[in-house]
């Protein structure tokens, strides 16, 4: 039952991820998805174990950004 709660979440969270990465990369939502999908930040997204199901968007962008980037420009954000 839990997974079901946490892919909810995630489903929920995942517009806002993706959102957040558009508007600092200026790249469309498909090209967003795609890389963060990609990323290990989206595999540790999708793994129930790291528990990031329970984290912001804006927590999981940055760490996405951090992983693209090695660190956030926030005059981008």
């Amino acid at each position: 039952m839990a997974a079901i709660e946490h892919n909810l979440v995630r489903a929920t969270v995942i517009p806002a991820i993706v959102k957040i990465i558009c508007h600092y990369y200026g790249i469309d939502e498909d090209e967003a998805l795609k890389r963060f999908y990609e990323s290990a930040t989206g595999a540790n997204f999708a793994d129930e174990e790291t528990g990031l199901y329970g984290q912001s968007a804006l927590h999981i962008a940055g760490l996405f950004i951090v992983e693209q980037d090695g660190d956030i420009d926030l005059a981008r954000l």
